[in-house]
């Protein structure tokens, strides 16, 4: 089973052909939105971090970002440096550049200013887009496919409906030698348990009771009961009683097949196969971050009461569990799972039109997020305060 993909130098297949405008800081990303803003195919990566922050949590950013621009989607890259941030800009440079794509880097300081800068950046990101214009799709195995999945403002139907059908999507992208990722971390507690015993070895279900130790812990070091934030007053007015509740429904998306192992939130996909966890939290801006830095070409995100946000680079496939949000909100949802709420459809059916659809976004058809240009949210999960 193939779909029509971007074969890259280094042998990963992207489902789009972007020239990526990444800002190294948060400072600046306002040069980095003029230059998107006045080019065309490509897409601004604006985060908000980047300075001030402790030495970890400076790598992790410069870690973060690298698998953004080595994200396969990515046909090009455009680092918009400030001059003096905390990120590693050299390394940033050297680690997307060992992929083969071209990569351009200015300096808003070094060139004189901002509109120096801007005016700089727009003949950068034109002449890569020009560059990568020329790529064509062509087929490959479903294979190659790094599937990521996400369920958001969640209500009683995305456990019964929507959940369910991502899970079958999930165990078919398995079984067809693809690679699927999963997370939220904060949305396993109270049945890590049951993950736990899915793990392919004993060593991976003790690191997925380390994950949710470790998520626990950081909430304790607050002061605070994890309990107040998760389910949020959105899951609890939707039917969710508790985080356990929560935490039933939200495993279901990722089927049934063994769990190979865990990653970090900075892990890149790279010769992993089959089903893995990705240690993340739930709120979408991070979690989506998270899981492009994976590499996945596309992701099913479940919702109930409507979550229409997506990513720049990475396609955003909204399934929605609820018959009634979906007739609301018709323009962000792409999959109506709420059929099988009213007894229309069967998981099964519901889940090869889920399948189908996802083969015809790998293959270049958008999905409505992008259609609207409903992307721009875009954050990096990191551990730390800023100092």
């Amino acid at each position: 089973m193939n779909f029509m993909g971007y074969v890259r130098e280094n042998g990963k297949v992207g489902s789009r052909n972007y020239v990526a405008i990444i800002p190294s800081v948060v400072c600046a990303n306002d040069v980095a939105m003029a230059i998107n803003q006045h080019t065309d195919n490509t897409r601004g990566i604006y985060h908000h971090q980047g300075c001030c922050q402790l030495p970890p949590d400076l790598e992790r950013v410069t870690d973060s970002l690298i698998g953004i621009g080595c994200h396969p989607n990515a046909g090009a890259v455009l680092i918009v440096s400030l001059g003096c941030e905390g990120t590693d800009v050299n390394r940033l440079v050297k680690e997307i550049s060992k992929t083969g794509k071209p990569v351009e880097v200015i300096e808003i300081q070094k060139l004189g200013g901002t509109s120096k800068a801007i005016a700089a950046g727009i003949d950068a990101a034109q002449k890569l887009a020009i560059q990568i214009s020329g790529l064509q799709r062509e087929p490959v195995d479903i294979s190659n496919a790094i599937m990521s999945i996400k369920c958001g403002a969640s209500d009683a139907t995305s456990g019964l409906a929507s959940n369910c059908v991502i899970g079958y999507v999930a165990d078919k992208v398995v079984d067809l030698g693809g690679t699927v990722i999963f997370g939220e971390t904060t949305e396993f507690i109270g049945a890590e348990h049951i993950l736990a015993r899915r793990g392919r070895t004993p060593e991976v279900g003790e690191k997925i009771f380390e994950i949710v130790n470790r998520m626990e812990e950081r909430s304790k070091s607050m002061g605070c009961d994890m309990r107040k934030g998760q389910p949020t007053p959105g899951n609890i007015e939707g039917g969710l009683s508790s985080i356990e509740d929560k935490s039933l429904g939200a495993i279901v998306k990722s089927g049934k097949r063994p769990i190979e192992g865990v990653l970090e939130y900075t892990d890149m996909v790279t010769n992993h196969k089959g089903l893995w966890i990705k240690d993340t939290p739930g709120r979408e801006i991070e979690i989506l971050t998270g899981m492009a830095i994976t590499g996945s070409q596309c992701m099913l995100f479940s919702t109930g009461r409507g979550a229409p946000q997506g990513f720049p680079t990475m396609p955003v496939l909204k399934i929605c569990g609820n018959p009634i949000t979906y007739n609301h909100m018709q323009n962000d949802m792409d999959i109506n799972a709420g059929r099988i709420i009213l007894g229309e459809k069967s998981i099964e059916e519901v889940g090869e039109e889920a399948f189908a659809k996802y083969l015809k976004i790998l293959s270049g058809e958008t999905t409505k997020n992008e259609t609207i240009k409903y992307f721009s949210a875009v954050d990096i999960y990191t551990l730390g305060p800023v100092i």
